[in-house]
C-alpha cells in the first residue's frame, strides 16, 4: 500500500528498483548509488521523455476519430 505524505503520492520504489535492476541490470550496490536525478535522466534516456496525461479535449479529438 502506498502512502501518501503532505498530499504528494509516496515515491514508487518497485518501479524504480524494477527499472534499475531489470532494465539496466544495475548491481544493487550500484543502483542504490543513484541519485534520484540520475535515475530520472537513466529512465528518459531509454524510455523517453515523460508525456502529459491525456487531457479531456484530447480524449475527445480520439474518440471523434474512433468512434467506435
Amino acid at each position: 500500500m502506498r502512502r501518501e505524505t503532505a498530499g504528494r503520492p509516496a515515491f514508487p520504489w518497485s518501479a524504480a528498483m524494477a527499472f534499475g535492476f531489470g532494465r539496466l541490470r544495475l548491481g544493487a550496490d550500484d543502483f542504490w548509488r543513484l541519485t534520484p536525478r540520475e535515475l530520472a535522466a537513466a529512465m528518459e534516456a531509454v524510455s523517453g521523455p515523460a508525456r502529459a496525461p491525456l487531457d479531456r479535449a484530447g480524449l475527445a479529438a480520439l474518440m471523434a476519430r474512433f468512434p467506435d
